[in-house]
């Protein structure tokens, strides 16, 4: 028996994208109020049978994200900062804008903590484990503080709500609700699939892999920390899946808490017109994957 769809998305640049099992949605607030809203199809790689093999599925949803989640965020950036009559911001900019927040990515939570170790730790211990577990240590202190600062900043304060409203919204669709503002607004803009969670369980696997690596010569130290990440995102995405299908579990609710706790930085109570533009999102891919079934039935 299939598991049943989860529907997801991500907050973008005044607005929520929405991913169904056939497509994806992708509301955006004009500078004029208005709601600019697109909907496409997904391509075979994202939804066919590849999708449902353990840890094979980590790898197209790494993919998935990287590529649906940047053209989505270009998207919105587009239409969020366009007044009538002006020009788009070129595309190549904003692919070239998110090439480099990666690759900064990459430098402040796994280089930085790996140098840190090596030049401040390293020469006053003699473990490798121990030089592991603080370099991880330190690579989560980063982040949490990361996140914290990020937060303070206006415009990514509108980001956060609308990830709140995001998480609102599918809180709502799987507990039944109506999807109507007044109906979601009282749910948790918690939700134990997020991405926040599922970089904190990144974070949590990356010292238990690197553990395995030990202390060899710094160039192959450096080497496996981007390696590796791919297989780090992997096995967390796994683990995540696991838990979010056993979130009532009391001991799963125990392990899940921390990624849970720290949505409370990057989500933020969202306004009526923000649950609008995530309600929209989902009730466009649900249409979406509903057509698409009448259409296999025919």
């Amino acid at each position: 028996m299939a598991e049943p769809f989860h529907y997801g998305g991500q907050a973008v640049i005044e607005g929520v994208m929405m991913r169904g099992k056939e497509g994806i949605a992708i509301s955006v607030r004009q500078p004029n109020g208005e709601l600019n809203v697109v909907k496409r199809s997904l391509s075979g790689i994202y939804t066919g049978r590849l999708r449902e093999i353990p840890l094979v599925r980590g790898i197209i949803v790494l993919v998935e994200t990287l590529v649906l989640g940047t053209r989505s965020l270009i998207h919105s950036a587009q239409v969020a900062s366009i007044e009538e009559g002006e020009e788009k911001i070129p595309a190549a900019l904003l692919w070239g804008t998110v090439a480099m927040s990666l690759a900064l990515g990459v430098a402040l939570f796994f280089m930085v903590p790996l140098f840190a170790t090596r030049y401040l730790i390293d020469p006053y211990i003699n473990s490798a484990l121990l030089s592991v577990v603080l370099e991880g240590l330190i690579r989560i202190g980063i982040f949490i503080t990361y996140l914290k600062m990020i937060s303070f900043i206006p415009d990514i304060k509108r980001v956060f709500a609308y990830h709140g409203a995001e998480h609102k919204v599918v809180n709502a669709y799987e507990a039944g609700v109506p999807l109507e503002v007044e109906s979601v607004k009282n749910y948790s803009t918690a939700h134990a699939r997020c991405g926040t969670a599922f970089l904190f369980i990144v974070l949590i696997i990356a010292i238990f892999i690197f553990a395995l690596v030990g202390r060899p010569p710094l160039w192959i130290r450096v080497l496996s920390r981007i390696a590796l990440i791919p297989v780090i995102a992997v096995i967390s995405y796994e683990i995540m899946k696991f838990g979010a299908g056993h979130a009532k579990n009391p001991i799963m609710r125990i392990l899940l808490a921390p990624g849970l706790l720290l949505q409370a930085i990057t989500t933020r109570e969202p306004d009526d017109s923000q649950l609008e533009a995530a309600i929209s999102a989902l009730n466009e891919v649900i249409e979406i994957d509903q057509t698409a079934d009448s259409g296999h039935i025919a």
